[in-house]
């Protein structure tokens, strides 16, 4: 049933864009999921099943993950539970309807389900949630119940290797190109997707395999902006700090990032491999917010007739910069970048993008520094460089 995504060289774009780069993207909108994260989904779902496992319980924001989960599930007939930050199940229903479809469980995060959820609400009802809050609950889920165990759509390294399938597919299908990327982009949430396109080719690169000396960019969002303006320290998945520590670029595991329709993005963390290749310096980011994202959409979508999601939109704008550099510059270059997800469940957003009302909502940087400074109060040896 799984068949490769295609790689399509993106023609038109470059047309319009009147640049000599050559731009290419590996299209994962035709899962059944509409996204990457099925790639994810199906192995720890057929692994769960293989150990007896009855029910899946996971996070999810924008809900691509939440949706992927609840497809695996129902083909190896596990039951599912997703927690879905209210920011995202309030703005995208249907990802919320899709998943339910599939037969999972999905409550908007906080809940009442849980003491944390309680907790939060007690303080703030009308709290939008985070990805660390809704893994919270996920995690005080699963400890309560002997047959449920958590699934994990990013951050967790093991979760990045599943999606190399998406580079490795890449590296074949560009031999029928007689291409090779300079360089790679990505939109960085938890790191799964830009991990996928651009470990293999890294790979290839420390085997000294490469032809190339290829680059590599992640785009996030400036509501979560802790490849740019986070700090790479131990911190926790999760904002109640049950999870083990993780050394990663974060903004705080109890960062409250604001409402964005690219709720795929609003992660606190990303993978300790992807923030260790930052901090080296082997890859370099850049952060858009949500208003920058729509319109490089908008203009993908009229161009390639692929509506984007909100999340591979930052991608979409991180390709096109560099794409006109490439024009001012007069410098050809191929340019790859993965399109992880349609927007067809996102309308909602798109909508609001056309209609005038969406604003950027960038990240408040006191907010962020009380965030990190609260992880860094919580484990004193972090203020000695460790």
């Amino acid at each position: 049933m799984w068949r490769p995504t295609p790689l399509v060289r993106a023609k038109r774009l470059e047309r319009v864009l009147n640049t000599p780069a050559k731009i290419y993207y590996k299209n994962e909108t035709g899962s059944p999921s509409g996204s990457h994260k099925a790639n994810a989904a199906v192995a720890q779902a057929y692994f769960s099943s293989k150990q007896g496992i009855q029910r899946l319980v996971t996070n999810t924001t924008a809900g691509q993950w939440g949706t992927a989960l609840a497809f695996a599930c129902s083909i190896f007939g596990i039951k599912c539970t997703v927690y879905m930050s209210r920011t995202s199940y309030d703005s995208k229903p249907y990802r919320k309807d899709l998943a339910e479809a599939w037969g999972a469980e999905v409550l908007a995060s906080p809940s009442k389900r849980t003491a944390v959820g309680r907790e939060i609400l007690a303080k703030d009802p009308d709290s939008g949630g985070t990805m660390g809050i809704a893994k919270a609950e996920a995690l005080e889920d699963v400890l309560g119940d002997e047959s449920a165990r958590d699934a994990v759509g990013s951050v967790m390294n093991f979760v990045l290797a599943t999606q190399t399938v998406i580079g490795q597919e890449a590296q074949v299908q560009f031999e029928g190109y007689d291409d090779y990327p300079d360089l790679v982009v990505g939109c960085v949430g938890g790191g799964s997707n830009f991990s996928g396109i651009f470990w293999p080719y890294y790979y290839s690169m420390v085997n000294k395999k490469s032809p190339k000396n290829v680059e590599f960019l992640a785009a996030e969002s400036s509501a979560v902006p802790k490849l740019t303006m986070g700090e790479y320290i131990y911190d926790h998945a999760d904002s109640m700090k049950l999870s083990p520590l993780f050394k990663m670029y974060t903004a705080g595991s109890g960062f409250v990032p604001p409402p964005i329709h690219t709720g795929g993005l609003r992660v606190h963390g990303t993978a300790p491999t992807l923030s260790l290749l930052v901090d080296e310096g082997i890859v370099k980011a850049v952060a858009y917010d949500q208003l920058e994202a729509f319109e490089a959409a908008t203009t993908f979508a009229r161009c390639e007739g692929v509506l984007p999601a909100p999340e591979s939109a930052h991608a979409i704008k991180a390709v096109i910069d560099e794409a006109r550099k490439c024009k001012a510059e007069g410098k050809e270059k191929v340019i790859l970048f993965n399109l992880c997800g349609h927007g067809l469940l996102d309308i909602e957003g798109y909508r609001e993008f056309f209609d005038g009302k969406m604003s950027a909502n960038n990240a408040d940087p006191r907010a962020l520094k009380s965030a990190l400074d609260d992880v860094k109060g919580s484990y004193q040896w972090l203020n000695k460089g460790d």
